[in-house]
């Protein structure tokens, strides 16, 4: 029996709307999810672990990844590079693990472009005014960096009608339960469909 390829799941959202904290989480609730660890030339937030929450790099290193061609996708976020590493997402899904990227709206366009059975998830908060208090709470940022993010944050949410499905994270455990339900439903998709493949 053949191992089966693992979905690829996007997820993007305005920053503070708990994208981290919805991750986190999926992985604990569905064992066969992987999260791929994007790189970024921003620093590191309290907290924040080298090769877990992120691989921080150089602008000259991920300049030197740009050039040999190894992201799936990079963007520019806020004056900062974010990329995902093409290597780690396709070993993930030729061992049958679904992985979940957490990238913005400009990096799911070009995953969209190169992948595009890919399962595309945007996360929205209550209100805006909910996602300013969220943002303002997690102060881990400059007044300076709040208020592009917020700017970043209102354009974002015009993206939101591209994706598959939007989810509001009012309540955690809903939204991850929401979120679970789709991955479930597109794996029973992906099977009948192999299946009907091999029965014609």
């Amino acid at each position: 029996m053949t191992t089966r390829r693992g979905l690829l799941i996007v997820i993007s959202g305005p920053s503070g709307v708990g994208k981290d904290t919805l991750i986190k989480r999926l992985l604990e609730l569905d064992r066969n999810l992987r999260y791929s660890v994007s790189c970024t030339t921003r620093l590191p937030r309290p907290n924040e672990v080298d090769g877990v929450d992120y691989t921080f790099v150089t602008r000259q290193q991920f300049q030197d990844l740009i050039d040999k061609g190894a992201f799936l996708e990079y963007a520019t976020y806020n004056g900062n590079l974010y990329g995902t590493l093409a290597d780690r997402v396709e070993k993930a899904r030729a061992n049958g693990h679904d992985i979940v990227l957490k990238i913005e709206v400009q990096g799911a366009e070009q995953v969209r472009k190169r992948v595009p059975d890919a399962l595309f998830i945007f996360v929205v908060p209550p209100s805006v005014d909910e996602l300013v208090r969220r943002q303002t709470k997690r102060n881990t940022e400059s007044s300076q960096d709040m208020t592009a993010r917020r700017q970043i944050a209102t354009s974002e949410m015009e993206y939101s009608k591209r994706y598959d499905h939007v989810v509001v994270n009012d309540e955690l455990e809903r939204a991850v339960a929401q979120i679970l339900a789709i991955i479930h439903n597109a794996r029973e998709r992906e099977i009948e469909g192999k299946t009907r493949e091999s029965q014609t």
